[in-house]
């Protein structure tokens, strides 16, 4: 019970850091979002593996944006098997270029990638690519981490290095948090629940942007509510020029 009192505790401490020092940087990327859309532009989200899971919890969400476009690539999502093979295609910057020339990115767009570690060669590419076609890309990492990590990319570089706006998860080096007595090694990462918080931390903040702006922000509800279906396919309808994933 203390261990899993230490990790919460810990937790909370994070997500205090989180709130002081990166709430300017959410409100960025919030309004980035915005003009995004608003612009003629799509957003979108990426990740391997575990950091993939941002990719999962930014799209189709109750009360998250109907805008936002996961990249979910064959071999880097947590249901491939032997999931072990993950870890070695995400280290292949060409596979980069493969998923980015797939994702429908365009000039005008906006890209989010989250990597904690952000040594791998896929998301250092797919952030190269995506900014060199005009797309505006936003980090989101662990400096901590990164910056004591050489990168697996040819060109030297981290995530951080080559994106427009980096926003910080405060973790640790080599994400899990927790020491316990009698192990050598560590437990309990962080970076799950941090990039979870800045994820609805930007789509919350996005939705305050486009009702300051005079628009009804394209929101999901529960379709476990009476009504949610109807609502949601309305949402669906009016941005389906936005929305890449139906």
């Amino acid at each position: 019970m203390d261990t899993a009192k230490r990790y919460i505790n810990r937790l909370i401490e994070l997500l205090g850091e989180l709130r002081d020092a990166e709430s300017e940087k959410i409100a960025q990327v919030a309004k980035l979002v915005v003009d995004t859309t608003l612009s003629g532009g799509r957003c979108f989200v990426f990740g391997c593996t575990h950091a993939g899971i941002l990719a999962q919890e930014a799209f189709y969400r109750t009360g998250g944006l109907a805008i936002m476009n996961p990249i979910l690539p064959p071999g880097l999502t947590c249901d491939v098997r032997p999931i072990t093979a993950t870890s070695a295609l995400e280290r292949d910057e060409r596979y980069g270029s493969i998923v980015f020339k797939h994702s429908g990115m365009k000039s005008g767009d906006l890209l989010i990638v989250s990597s904690v570690s952000g040594r791998n060669g896929v998301p250092v590419q797919l952030a190269l690519d995506a900014r060199e076609a005009g797309v505006y890309t936003v980090a989101i990492t662990s400096l901590t981490y990164s910056s004591a990590e050489t990168s697996r990319h040819p060109s030297g570089k981290r995530l951080f290095e080559v994106c427009d706006l980096v926003i910080d998860n405060h973790g640790c080096i080599g994400d899990a948090e927790l020491e316990i007595e009698g192990f050598a090694g560590r437990v309990s990462p962080t970076s799950t629940v941090t990039g979870a918080a800045i994820i609805n931390a930007i789509c919350a903040e996005a939705a305050a942007e486009f009702i300051a702006r005079g628009i009804e922000p394209p929101v999901f509800m529960s379709a476990n509510v009476d009504g949610g279906d109807e609502y949601n396919a309305r949402v669906m309808d009016i941005w389906k020029d936005k929305i890449l994933y139906l």
